[in-house]
């Protein structure tokens, strides 16, 4: 029986089971988590520059999901009009509050409302909407966009915005991860800055993508991926690696694209499987996009293929 972490998201107490499903992460993202978004630079770099390379002068910009209001304030500083919706009280009061101390109190409306019945009374030129986990877990990226299409093509115009983030790439990697702790051996989900080089984590395959999805287009909310991995480098398979890669805008003229990776998740795999270069590992899992990580850590199996006697070396990862 594998280890199982408490993440808030299963395991609730009494009191836990009465609270609405808003007020936990990823349904409801309190004050504290909006302000370590703002001290990452790359997230906010990559927003910045994709919405100068896509917001003109007299553009009408919604913002699903606005938080502190800081991608709303970009894009005003761009000569746009802004509408921004946030669901949490809290942070709709912070908003305005941070929007008129940066001179755009009167360009930036922010409404309270529930980005997945939000409809706008005009056209929009382009959303603006990061609700993005790795794997696209926990936050409601996919359920929110889905909805705001179908809304804005039944109330407001066939013609749809564009979308910034554009697309999102989802990606897995066989890694040998150590889980030791001073000592203490605790083979927990890991997340990660995404470097390429991660002391304690060691490589063993390249990443592999297993879904693209595109916002402007239609896409799945159901990821079932099965495929096997060459394994590049011996060693023991400890763990495997999600990767996010968010394309928050391509520039088509120039042939580069805008990007923002999330962090990394590592999760740990049972029972340690020792992978030889040549051989190739068979991962299968299955998870709805906002599910919790604990979905997918249950799903999860992965199989050491012996390409000389055709047998399998199964182990499922921790949960």
């Amino acid at each position: 029986m594998g280890l199982r972490i408490y993440t808030g998201e299963d395991d609730q107490s009494e009191e836990e089971e009465t609270t609405p499903e808003e007020n936990f992460l990823g349904q409801y993202i309190p004050l504290h988590y909006h302000c370590n978004m703002l001290q990452d630079k790359v997230r906010v770099g990559a927003f910045r520059d994709a919405i100068a390379l896509r917001v003109e002068p007299g553009m009408h910009i919604l913002e699903l999901g606005g938080g502190t209001g800081i991608l709303s304030y970009l894009a005003a500083k761009q000569g746009a009009r802004v509408t921004c919706v946030e669901r949490n009280p809290e942070l709709v009061r912070c908003a305005k509050q941070l929007l008129k101390q940066n001179g755009m109190g009167d360009v930036v409306e922010v409404l309270n409302a529930d980005a997945r019945h939000f409809i706008p009374n005009e056209p929009v030129d382009v959303v603006v909407c990061e609700m993005l986990h790795v794997a696209l877990l926990r936050e409601k990226q996919l359920e929110v966009i889905e909805a705001f299409k179908s809304h804005y093509q039944n109330e407001v115009s066939q013609q749809l915005p564009k979308f910034l983030p554009e697309a999102s790439i989802l990606m897995v990697q066989p890694v040998e991860q150590s889980y030791d702790f001073a000592g203490y051996w605790a083979p927990v989900p890991l997340f990660q800055e995404p470097q390429q080089s991660i002391e304690g984590t060691a490589e063993l395959g390249a990443l592999t993508a297993y879904s693209t999805v595109f916002y402007d287009d239609h896409f799945s909310h159901q990821f079932h991926w099965r495929g096997e991995l060459p394994i590049e480098q011996s060693g023991r398979l400890t763990g495997l690696r999600f990767v996010t890669q968010n394309a928050i805008a391509i520039d088509v003229s120039n042939q580069q694209s805008i990007n923002w990776p999330n962090q990394c998740m590592v999760l740990p795999v049972e029972e340690p499987l020792q992978v030889v270069k040549g051989q190739s590992v068979r991962i299968e899992f299955r998870y709805s996009a906002g599910n919790s990580i604990e979905t997918l850590t249950q799903s999860l199996q992965v199989s050491v293929v012996e390409q000389a006697s055709s047998k399998t070396v199964q182990s499922r990862v921790a949960g």
